[in-house]
């Protein structure tokens, strides 16, 4: 559509012949109802099915191609470089997601949200799959804090500066409300439809799991120590220092005072290694914490985001 963006429909594309068509079509209905300009963005990352032959018969639609299957956040992460949209939206391309609900969750955008996640709180998956995923939740409930139901629905909105300062890597597209939350974004969550699958397969298996789970450590990691690396083996490395200092302290007083045995005792070793081991994480805090500075130094950047200035 010419002029202005208002929406932006990111959608990442990996052998999904037979849906693309009438995902487009959906696409394109939902967004004539909501009015304003909007675009259509398709990342096809590395199809090897039909996928590329339906979308190019397909207007209007920005076409993004890659070499290679590269991963959802990947093609996320390139739908969201070329959005010239005001608001962004991101959808699976199964048809799971329904395209009518992007007023649902514009609707509650107007609440003060920088961010709206989907909750398909009726999921139509495989029972393996709701088992993943439950488990998946609490893991991140425990470890990400981010207070919604729902990390793995791709259908959200994002207000477009919530991108500016964001690099997405590895799997971690389920965890950008929780990136973007860290950086004082307002996080919303709205009930949204889930479809069964129709056509093609589910991409979802476990060495998908184990990368998410690597990758909510990561944020984990991120969201708690990125300002602050130290604080963790700073503090790791003095209570393992201090421990091995007590038992060096105590076989030396066990030996001198009380004329005890040290030869064929495990304890000094253990006192020695834990002694070292506290030193190495010591430094290992110190030299992270000078990786962190030297990144926001490199990128420009700072540890914090300002909303607005106001100058009267």
């Amino acid at each position: 559509m010419e002029g202005e963006k208002y929406l932006s429909i990111v959608v990442p594309l990996f052998n999904e012949e037979g849906n693309v068509e009438e995902l487009h079509r959906r696409i394109i209905s939902a967004c004539q109802k909501i009015g304003g300009g909007f675009e259509i963005i398709f990342v096809n990352d590395g199809s090897t099915d039909g996928t590329v032959k339906e979308c190019k018969g397909l207007t209007p639609l920005k076409l993004i191609e890659f070499r290679k299957n590269f991963g959802q956040t990947a093609a996320l992460d390139a739908g969201f470089k070329e959005a010239k949209g005001k608001i962004i939206i991101t959808m699976d391309g199964d048809l799971q997601n329904d395209p009518a609900d992007i007023s649902v969750l514009l609707k509650e955008m107007k609440k003060g949200y920088d961010i709206v996640s989907g909750w398909r709180w009726q999921r139509k998956d495989s029972l393996s799959k709701r088992i993943f995923s439950r488990g998946a939740d609490r893991l991140r409930k425990i470890f990400m804090q981010d207070n919604i139901h729902d990390s793995g629905c791709s259908l959200k909105a994002y207000k477009k500066e919530c991108f500016h300062d964001l690099d997405l890597f590895g799997e971690m597209h389920r965890f950008i409300p929780a990136l973007l939350e860290m950086q004082g974004y307002k996080v919303g969550e709205v009930k949204v439809s889930h479809y069964p699958r129709i056509k093609g397969v589910s991409k979802y298996n476990w060495k998908r799991a184990i990368k998410g789970l690597v990758d909510m450590m990561a944020v984990w990691f991120w969201r708690k120590y990125a300002n602050r690396p130290l604080h963790l083996f700073g503090a790791a490395g003095i209570a393992f220092s201090f421990l091995g200092t007590a038992i060096l302290i105590w076989m030396a007083v066990a030996r001198i005072f009380f004329s005890q045995p040290l030869q064929g005792k495990i304890w000094p070793v253990i006192g020695i290694f834990l002694f070292l081991v506290g030193i190495q994480l010591f430094v290992s805090g110190l030299l992270a914490d000078m990786a962190v500075k030297n990144y926001y130094k490199a990128r420009n950047s700072t540890n914090y985001s300002i909303k607005k200035i106001v100058e009267r």
